[in-house]
């Protein structure tokens, strides 16, 4: 995959999905939070592009100074869809309706129509943005109020360049982003070992930090094995936006994780997983064929390396996710951590939904 654009995700769901998925999900099925829109390396080269995204019909666009403006895709005068595959265009860096020519600027203000004046009451409904790393993020919230948070800015000095891997699959983001605290599934399902949870699960209103550690073993291109010594730490900005730092330490390598979990429809959502490494000038330890190219080179190659493990990590996930009952007091052993933290952390994201107290706490475990 190259870096900067995420190619159309694929239905991967696992070898069997069961029953309707609505009635398996955690409390609503678009929690409030950032979510993906598109990299900017897409928006740009396309110029306007469409999507659903969380229930909703949008266009995303992009002006002549490159200012973004993510809408609904309708127009406000007598309802077209304003996306490229109806006709809808920029024009000047305005979006412009295809049915009877009403142009928007970036703000949603409809600033022109043919022959005659504009509607100053035209306008479209506009998501508030924010650009990470080369993405796109737009502001969801089920009662239509402004974010109430914002996304760490990264700065990019010393970084290679961003590359993607996308997933679709029938799922809920509550149940991707739990992955950041389930220590205990990285060594039974993607077989780390001396894997341990670093410190205590923490919560600052809309961000749950969890830090841990763990060995694997992986093979490059079928013939090399290599051990790695990983510490990383999950910062969860919502359920859309999970963010891991992550150090190799035999190696010296320090990379940047995204998991980015957007709900499509209330059945279907996808995922972007997305790395960034910062430029390997000098490793600690040869890498088995790299030493002797480019520094730019050696990034990108090893940068796409740590994403097709992430991905086989997914692809394991995937069936599980897809498959998966909503449990509302779970039967936790002592291993299972902070399962509970994050569930109360989840319910700030569901605004207007009632509380249940019964799921502060997970049901008595028998004999344990």
């Amino acid at each position: 995959m190259s870096s900067g654009n995420a190619a159309p995700a694929r239905d991967e769901d696992g070898p069997c999905t069961r029953g309707a998925r609505a009635s398996r999900s955690p409390v609503g099925a678009f929690p409030e939070g950032w979510y993906f829109v598109a990299t900017l390396a897409t928006l740009r080269k396309r110029r306007l592009i469409e999507k659903v995204w969380l229930g909703q019909d949008i266009v995303a666009w992009c002006d002549d100074e490159g200012a973004v403006c993510v809408a609904e895709a309708y127009c406000a005068h007598l309802g077209s869809h304003l996306g490229p595959s109806v006709g809808g265009s920029v024009r000047r860096g305005c979006l412009v309706c295809p049915f009877h020519g009403f142009e928007y600027d970036i703000t949603g203000q409809c600033v022109a129509t043919p022959g005659a004046a504009a509607p100053t009451n035209a306008r479209l409904r506009v998501f508030e943005t924010q650009e990470v790393a080369g993405m796109l993020f737009a502001w969801w919230s089920p009662v239509v109020r402004p974010a109430r948070w914002r996304l760490p800015e990264l700065g990019q000095e010393g970084w290679g360049s961003v590359g993607f891997r996308p997933f679709r699959l029938r799922s809920h983001p509550e149940y991707t982003a739990e992955n950041a605290v389930d220590v205990n599934h990285l060594s039974h399902l993607h077989h780390y070992h001396e894997t341990r949870q670093v410190g205590r699960v923490e919560v600052d209103g809309a961000h749950l930090r969890s830090a841990f550690e763990f060995k694997r073993s992986r093979r490059i291109a079928g013939l090399w094995k290599v051990e790695t010594s990983v510490s990383a730490v999950v910062n969860l900005y919502g359920l859309g936006y999970s963010f891991v730092n992550i150090h190799e330490r035999s190696i010296d390598v320090h990379a940047r994780f995204w998991v980015l979990g957007t709900p499509v429809d209330d059945t279907w959502m996808e995922i972007l997983l997305a790395c960034q490494l910062r430029r390997l000038s000098r490793p600690k330890r040869a890498i088995v064929g790299l030493r002797f190219l480019p520094v730019g080179l050696r990034t990108h190659l090893f940068t796409e390396f740590l994403l097709n493990g992430q991905a086989a990590d997914v692809r394991q996930d995937l069936p599980i996710w897809s498959n998966r009952r909503y449990t509302p007091r779970p039967i936790l052993n002592r291993l299972d951590g902070e399962i509970m933290v994050f569930r109360r952390y989840c319910r700030q994201f569901y605004p207007g939904e009632p509380a249940t107290p019964a799921e502060d706490r997970p049901a008595r475990a028998v004999g344990t």
